[in-house]
């Protein structure tokens, strides 16, 4: 599949810094599910009720036992294709590359991808609200389990809510004015500032490619849409690029 952007061929054969953006389409072929489903619910529940700081107040239990049990559902997915090829991209690709997940999994992790970031939080990882201190977990996370860094009962998934602030947006930022390729895999478009990272990336001159099953609610800011599996657009683009 040849790279077919509306721009010169001197373009494509120079760029050499990469921003990708992924979202829950790249792992719900791995049988993790969307974030969203019929009627605004997660997994069951509505969002108000396991994703808000207002929920983790009103019922801790719920909100620990919700991400406890999608951590377990970890163990039963494996990377698929499309992991398998941005981890080929990041041990190959001499330029710059990051690659930014909203996903919570570590599918990208285990496929080998090392230059990335989760900006959403991490199933695997758990936050104290009292010092902020992270550490890997596995396992439950019971409500009122103890930091060990500052002794306070405060650990709480590390799970960026609705409401807070995503993860290291300065270094996104930061990416997406020197990237040559924005990159957009299996997004809905919906949620920002995510959604917003194709017109700033096209504000600092960059190339444009959404790769995605059907059109995102932000298509229309991409110069290229590509529609299909994200376990094939994906190794065929990487196939493209390293080729």
């Amino acid at each position: 599949m040849p790279l077919s952007f509306p721009r010169p061929a001197i373009y494509i054969l120079h760029m050499r810094n990469i921003v990708i953006l992924t979202g829950a389409g790249i792992s719900a072929e791995s049988g993790i599910a969307t974030f969203r489903g019929p009627g605004g619910l997660w997994e069951g529940h509505r969002v108000e009720d396991v994703c808000t700081p207002e929920a983790l107040a009103r019922d801790a239990a719920l909100v620990h036992r919700f991400y406890d049990l999608r951590r377990a559902a970890l163990e039963t997915v494996v990377p698929n294709a499309a992991h398998q090829a941005l981890a080929r991209l990041d041990r190959e690709w001499a330029g710059e590359l990051l690659i930014v997940t909203q996903n919570v999994d570590d599918l990208h992790e285990r496929a080998g991808a090392r230059r990335m970031l989760h900006m959403h939080g991490e199933l695997r990882s758990a936050l104290c609200a009292n010092c902020e201190e992270r550490r890997s977990w596995a396992g439950t996370l019971p409500p009122g389990s103890v930091c060990p860094a500052c002794g306070a009962a405060a650990l709480r998934p590390d799970i960026v809510f609705f409401g807070e602030m995503p993860y290291q947006m300065e270094r996104i930022e930061a990416a997406l004015a020197q990237a040559d390729l924005f990159v957009s895999i299996g997004t809905s478009g919906a949620v920002y500032p995510a959604a917003g990272f194709v017109r700033l990336a096209s504000h600092y001159g960059a190339a444009t490619l959404e790769l995605n099953l059907e059109r995102s609610e932000g298509s229309a800011w991409f110069e290229e849409t590509r529609l299909g599996p994200a376990g094939v657009l994906v190794p065929a683009w990487v196939d493209a690029v390293l080729g």
